[in-house]
């Protein structure tokens, strides 16, 4: 019996690995790093190369596109960026590693230091600066398209008029959070002709992209189920569901649309049918008041007594762990960031006590999902997770996948051989992993590609699919709240 291991991509070879007897019956599959390790093979990061500047909300790098996704083109498109936080920074930046593809020819953004930090990095003129996206639309068109980074309730303006004015689009995720707007964006946009591609990055993961591959083959038989699970990792929700900007569904997007609209997107392009209907329960049961420590303040800062043990910490994420300081626009000026860091600890919602916040959002959400010919999925996202990144498990008639972005291991049923597929054969190093899985600028080249050549069919994530998930969502929630099974009506 041979265990096969995919390894390296320049070029691609296959390892058989003989085991030994004792080995035969193992009910564990070696992780990618242990098998590496038992053949005495490193894969380094320099088979897939990262932007040496360009960085995600992680800090992570992000991963360059394979070069065969970069066609030549007459001219770079131009693009006017709504919104220049880190979502738009990290789409801007495509055009700072690929100018002859992409060039950022203005910028709206309401914070002084964003909007100069972004002009500045795309040489914008101050004629082509604007303080909010309405601005924008009192010139004539001035660029192809517009990228819309602004916050979710912000999207469905500058999408229309957009639209009107004859810019294609790209359009991070949520498209908005009512079902209506978006139902109008979509109607829009078939009247008009333009190009809208939703941010729904994990259809450009190299993983994703592999695991539906296998799945549509049919090399694991009829896909009959999948369960598919989304770990929040507890200090992300903490800080963006707790804390931050997506505290209150009522005020943004619930939960299931602002973080899982990406996990209801992949369940249906992997599968490859319509959703029929769905089903929901979740709640909010821990960031709650009862559930304050005893000897627990208003503030992190406030001498509350148990403030060096929690985990949720505003100290120890922001001040001493030095994680997602993004959003607090820290200065340039090492000497004066420390001081910048505890002052919006003192003053903003960052620095509040999670469990006296004014939050709503469920910090763990399970759902199960009917698709057109009976294949069943359960989608589970969780709170309190020490990790983030997806984890999937296929059934199929005669075989298995099981995958956690990292590797991916298959079981076929008929030969009960497996096989092991490690990150680095699919684009991406387990260690240089830009927590989209590469899909963040694979996106921008395919869509950049879409918009030069006016021709939406070289893209996989137009509002026309996209929209599904969202309505999936809308339906989730429903479901959730009045504890029902709900119809998704595309």
């Amino acid at each position: 019996m041979f265990m096969r291991v995919r390894t390296g991509a320049i070029p691609r070879r296959l390892i058989r690995v003989r085991l030994k007897p004792q080995e035969l019956n193992m009910t564990r599959f070696l992780s990618r790093r242990d098998s590496l390790k038992e053949m005495g093979i490193w894969v380094g990061g320099a088979f897939f190369p990262w932007s040496p500047h360009a960085r995600n909300e992680h800090g992570e790098p992000l991963i360059l596109p394979d070069d065969t996704m970069h066609s030549p083109l007459a001219a770079p498109v131009t693009a006017i960026t709504l919104g220049a936080g880190m979502r738009g920074n990290v789409y801007g930046d495509y055009a700072v590693e690929y100018p002859d593809r992409l060039t950022i020819v203005g910028v709206a953004e309401p914070i002084p230091i964003r909007q100069e930090r972004y002009a500045a990095r795309h040489a914008i003129p101050e004629t082509h600066r604007f303080v909010t996206w309405e601005h924008v639309f009192e010139r004539p068109k001035f660029a192809d398209a517009i990228i819309i980074t602004t916050p979710d309730d912000l999207h469905y303006g500058p999408c229309m008029e957009a639209l009107r004015l004859g810019y294609d689009v790209l359009l991070e995720k949520p498209i908005s959070p009512s079902e209506r707007e978006c139902r109008d964006i979509l109607a829009l946009a078939r009247e008009t002709g333009r190009i809208v591609g939703v941010c729904h990055v994990l259809r450009y993961a190299p993983y994703f992209v592999r695991m539906r591959e296998i799945m549509q083959s049919g090399a694991i038989g009829k896909v009959v189920s999948i369960q598919h699970f989304e770990p929040i990792e507890h200090v992300h929700m903490a800080h963006s569901y707790v804390r931050g900007n997506w505290h209150n569904s009522e005020a943004t997007t619930p939960i299931i649309l602002a973080k899982s609209s990406h996990d209801l997107d992949i369940l249906r392009w992997m599968i490859g049918t319509d959703s029929v209907s769905i089903h929901a329960i979740g709640d909010l049961s821990w960031f709650k008041a009862e559930n304050a420590p005893e000897g627990s303040t208003a503030r992190c800062m406030d001498g509350c007594a148990i403030e060096s043990t929690c985990p949720y910490s505003a100290l120890r994420i922001y001040h001493r762990d030095r994680q997602r300081l993004y959003v607090f626009d820290l200065p340039d000026d090492d000497a004066l960031r420390e001081s910048a860091i505890l002052e919006n600890l003192r003053t903003t919602d960052y620095g509040r006590c999670v469990y006296r916040m004014d939050n709503d959002q469920p910090d763990h959400y399970v759902t199960s999902i009917l698709f057109d010919g009976g294949v069943t999925a359960s989608f589970s996202m969780e709170a309190f997770t020490p990790y983030h990144g997806r984890r999937t498990r296929v059934m199929g008639s005669l075989g298995y996948i099981d995958g956690d972005m990292s590797t991916m291991r298959i079981v076929d049923f008929r030969t009960m051989e497996r096989t092991l597929l490690e990150s680095s054969t699919m684009g991406v190093d387990e260690f240089t992993a830009d927590g989209h899985g590469g899909g963040d600028w694979r996106l921008l080249a395919n869509w950049v590609e879409a918009v030069a050549k006016q021709d939406a069919s070289l893209l996989s994530s137009t509002i026309d699919v996209s929209i599904e998930s969202h309505l999936m969502g809308f339906a989730a929630e429903t479901s959730r709240r009045n504890g029902t099974v709900e119809p998704i009506r595309l």
